[in-house]
């Protein structure tokens, strides 16, 4: 596969990802990869904004309604799917699309993600069941008994975060970070990388339409058909767990969703504070679509480049 490419679409959610990944899809008449953590569960549609059932119906797309909130699906899990995915793309296309705001996963991706421990369903019971009753402070305690690597430079206001590296030091003894430390893999295609960003303003103002949104389309519906399954991972996520705080009783609708709001802005901010580390990644406003074509075409092989716009 020395000749195929993936172009790589990341960045901060409420960016403009997913229309500059079907507007490059069309353009190199190819498929996409979602990179999203959220988007793969076939019960969750609303809180997750999966691209439009038009747009799914027009160009295939991989890791989207592929699994059940019932299954465990981490950065592992999603490093084997999506290069069996790719390679699937490559026998009829050179290039792939891959877009997505899960940064762990498109790492894994490109650079693989070394094996992690196997967790004993008792100790992630536990776990939950503790942040269940004494929220993100709960788990911020544990951590700094049991993983204090973690409380310096993990991600400390993200219970899903927060809760899979506590499954990983309780079952192995050794920090998530430490098993994230090993070399790099190396892949038998090539990445772009290109990241999407905007005015922090525009974002901030994105995020809040786009709640506003989901609200009108029935987030509070489908939280409520999948209350009964609030204990499970995949449910452990902004937009869900806000509701649920709801239904609970704890607080009322308003201020559920302006916690929606909040979170996903704190969401952004760590998303990027992820995606900048990464030297390789060519930022672009997500409007400026004939550019990062010239861009990704500059780094094709000439074979690779469509003769005319698709």
């Amino acid at each position: 596969m020395r000749n195929k490419t993936c172009i790589v679409i990341q960045g901060p959610t409420a960016t403009g990802k997913t229309k500059l990944s079907l507007q490059l899809a069309k353009y190199f008449n190819t498929e996409i990869i979602s990179a999203d953590s959220r988007q793969c569960y076939r019960e969750m549609d609303i809180g997750v904004a999966k691209p439009a059932a038009s747009d799914l119906e027009k160009i295939h797309h991989y890791f989207i309604n592929s699994h059940s909130i019932h299954q465990d699906v981490n950065a592992g899990v999603f490093e084997t799917y999506a290069l069996d995915a790719v390679a699937e793309i490559f026998k009829q296309h050179d290039v792939a699309i891959m877009v997505g705001g899960t940064g762990l996963y498109i790492k894994a991706f490109c650079s693989g993600i070394d094996a992690m421990p196997e967790i004993k369903d008792e100790i992630r019971q536990w776990i939950r069941q503790e942040y269940a009753s004494g929220s993100i402070g709960r788990l911020k305690e544990m951590l700094q008994k049991h993983d204090p690597l973690f409380c310096c430079k993990g991600e400390m206001q993200n219970p899903q975060r927060m809760m899979r590296a506590l499954e990983v030091v309780l079952s192995s003894g050794k920090s998530i970070l430490e098993w994230h430390s090993g070399p790099q893999k190396t892949r038998s295609f090539s990445i772009v990388n290109i990241g999407t960003e905007l005015p922090r303003e525009i974002i901030y103002r994105n995020i809040n339409e786009r709640v506003d949104e989901m609200m009108k389309q029935g987030l509070l519906n489908e939280a409520t058909a999948l209350y009964p399954y609030r204990h499970l991972n995949a449910l452990q996520t902004v937009g869900y767990a806000e509701i649920f705080r709801y239904l609970n009783g704890k607080c009322a609708l308003q201020e559920a969703v302006e916690s929606i709001r909040k979170h996903t802005r704190h969401y952004a901010k760590r998303q990027l504070t992820w995606f900048k580390r990464d030297g390789s990644v060519h930022w672009f406003a997500p409007t400026d679509v004939q550019r990062i074509i010239s861009f990704i075409e500059s780094h094709l092989p000439e074979s690779a480049v469509p003769v005319t716009p698709k």
